[in-house]
């Protein structure tokens, strides 16, 4: 796709490492119900990042590290979509924005709108871990808006896919409305 002034590039980043997950599809179908002016590129690649260590960060960072970092730099916005795990962020989530959070003073995402969605077992469908991950961000540097969440309990889908769920690909669609308007162009 051909850059240009309206189109807005979102950095996608799935929580859960699994290939399967109600994330990962949760994730796929936004991509799939963005806007035509919108170009959503998935990160798979963070279950290679090492631990955040800063002696590898001033030495030379992993492959995986300059990836995500160039790809969060190359973007307008951040979607993350994530489960919770034992009430809490995924570690691999939670890794990313520390890699990304640095060097110091020049994290990739500064002033950059972020949000936070997802899916999980728990009644709250991951509530907890959306709310760690929206603090994590903010404290990292980007701009998280108080109006955007969309968490779903697993058992809401009923065993779809969240393609298949009217209901969620139009809250995939309001999420996408309220991202741009925090976008700067």
């Amino acid at each position: 796709m051909t850059h240009d002034q309206s189109t807005v590039r979102v950095l996608v980043l799935v929580g859960s490492l699994r290939s399967g997950s109600l994330n990962r599809q949760l994730a796929q179908t936004a991509i799939t119900t963005a806007p035509e002016h919108v170009e959503p590129t998935m990160f798979d690649h963070l279950g290679e990042l090492p631990h955040y260590n800063e002696d590898i960060d001033t030495a030379t960072p992993h492959d995986a590290v300059n990836a995500l970092r160039t790809a969060a730099a190359n973007s307008d916005a951040l979607l993350v979509v994530t489960p919770e795990y034992n009430g809490g962020l995924p570690g691999a989530v939670k890794n990313a924005f520390d890699w990304l959070s640095r060097p110091y003073g020049e994290s990739a995402l500064t002033g950059k709108p972020a949000a936070v969605i997802g899916t999980a077992l728990g009644r709250y469908g991951a509530a907890w871990a959306h709310a760690d991950a929206r603090k994590t961000l903010a404290i990292a540097g980007a701009q998280v808006p108080d109006d955007i969440e969309l968490s779903i309990p697993a058992k809401n889908l009923n065993g779809l896919h969240p393609q298949e769920s009217d209901d969620i690909v139009a809250s995939l669609r309001e999420v996408w409305s309220q991202l741009l308007r925090h976008v700067q162009n």
